[in-house]
């Protein structure tokens, strides 16, 4: 099982990679099929409960999703943890054992491979100059996390699913929408919205994984081999998910490359020291404390241990 359907992730990437690469590259011995979750009947809350039973031998689990039942495998994506891809790399290289720990001891699942889909930032209809501008506003969100974070900035977060955005947006409902730089300009967000912030909210993070019987019932060779094209597979979503953070804000601004979407005519709010300053103002005051009431004692443990000393931001279990 893949990740969602129709978007760059899987159509260029994750279904090419199973239905022929694989193939070619182990001589014709191995043989895949994949289909994205969100056309399977598959709810992507199930996804490890599935794999843990075997009835998904491999499959892409989004953590956002899952993190309502665990919310331990979100650390690494909570609001404004990554407001940019060197953050996100950082903080994925230091967490990845501690993910790696927790998939095999709770769901016997075989991490093989973690993926990112490009930044999700904040699009307005009306000018802003920075996060404290959008106090008062209402914002499309997609998450519990995000929507703490802006009631914590003074906004109004309405939960809206991302193919409701650019009518919600029309209508007036909200005056704000946080979602994909590149998948708000497939949809026409630069045709209704005026501004765009630079900082990245949250990134959409998914794990690959194998249920572990059916991992170790194939042969080492095909582990071995499956492993490391899995890392390429890994290491070409991420270039592309950072390139089209980059190529989604240039087709919404108009200004740079943007061979892939529409150009639009927007305005890019570059991210100042007062945002950062909030940004860890939020972090501190907002996200990580929510997080932690929703996830106890050992998410504490979890972050202070393997990402406080590089994040210089500590969790309290108060």
């Amino acid at each position: 099982m893949g990740g969602l359907a129709d978007v760059s992730q899987y159509v260029r990437y994750e279904e090419p990679f199973w239905r022929q690469h694989l193939q070619e590259v182990s001589g014709g011995r191995l043989r895949a099929e994949i289909a994205p979750f969100d056309r399977s009947g598959i709810r992507a809350q199930e996804m490890l409960a599935l794999m843990r039973l075997g009835v998904v031998p491999f499959g892409t689990v989004l953590l956002a999703v899952v993190s309502t039942e665990e919310p331990e495998f979100n650390a690494v994506d909570l609001p404004v943890v990554n407001p940019d891809m060197a953050a996100l790399r950082r903080t994925i290289a230091l967490y990845r054992p501690h993910l790696e720990a927790l998939l095999a001891e709770r769901y016997d699942v075989e991490l093989l491979g973690i993926y990112t889909y490009p930044a999700q930032v904040v699009f307005c209809k009306s000018a802003f100059s920075g996060l404290a501008d959008l106090a008062g506003r209402r914002i499309r969100t997609s998450s519990v996390g995000q929507s703490e974070m802006f009631a914590a900035l003074g906004a109004m977060p309405v939960v809206i699913p991302f193919g409701e955005t650019l009518a919600a947006l029309r209508s007036g409902v909200v005056e704000c929408a946080v979602t994909g730089t590149l998948s708000a300009n497939s949809i026409g967000l630069h045709e209704v919205t005026t501004h765009v912030h630079a900082m990245a909210i949250t990134w959409g993070l998914s794990v690959f994984g194998a249920n572990r019987g059916a991992w170790q019932a194939l042969p080492e060779w095909a582990r071995t081999l499956i492993r490391e094209e899995v890392g390429k597979l890994e290491q070409e979503i991420w270039q592309a998910a950072e390139v089209e953070t980059g190529e989604g804000l240039a087709c919404n601004t108009g200004q740079g490359q943007c061979s892939t979407g529409r150009r639009g005519s927007m305005t890019l709010v570059p991210v100042s020291a007062a945002d950062e300053a909030r940004r860890l103002r939020l972090l501190t005051e907002s996200v990580l404390p929510g997080w932690v009431r929703r996830c106890g004692e050992a998410c504490v443990d979890a972050w202070n241990t393997r990402l406080a000393p590089a994040l210089g931001v500590t969790a309290r279990n108060d």
